[in-house]
């Protein structure tokens, strides 16, 4: 497909109200998604089976004017930090109603559980692996977490 064709259809769906576009031309299928964060498209091209597959450089993505204001200078941590070792959602306690594992200000030994994780319909509980007093819980509760994302500070 010609990129010509493609900025014609990115910029249509960029002004519109829709939400997904899919054109198929030949054996060749386009599908464009517009993002609900932020006005922007996402072009994703798929190659017939059986067809080598050609790759071009994307299009440097345009700026978005007025992002988000510039975030002030990284808070420095002191003490130690237990970071998430997978993805999923953080949960406090180990059922709804029920009290969460650690408070700020908590004495926690190496070992105590700190949290669960629930990763493809399994709770994994997070163990403290440094004792201490819990200075800050840095996730809330019910919300995704990434790898390595820092969940709480251990002082």
């Amino acid at each position: 497909m010609d990129l010509r064709k493609l900025k014609t259809l990115i910029d249509l769906v960029a002004e519109s109200d829709i939400a997904e576009l899919e054109v198929t031309e030949g054996e060749s299928k386009v599908r464009i998604v517009k993002s609900s964060a932020a006005p922007q498209s996402q072009v994703v091209m798929m190659q017939p089976q059986g067809a080598p597959a050609q790759y071009a450089p994307a299009p440097a993505a345009a700026p978005v004017a007025a992002a988000a204001p510039v975030a002030a200078a990284p808070v420095e941590i002191k003490g130690h930090v237990v970071k998430s070792p997978m993805v999923g959602s953080f949960y406090r306690s180990s059922a709804p109603g029920s009290p969460a594992f650690v408070e700020v200000g908590s004495v926690v030994k190496e070992g105590d559980t700190l949290c669960i994780i629930e990763a493809m319909k399994l709770l994994n509980e997070i163990d403290a692996d440094a004792s201490g007093v819990i200075k800050e819980i840095l996730v809330e509760n019910g919300q995704p977490v990434e790898f390595g994302q820092p969940l709480f500070i251990i002082g």
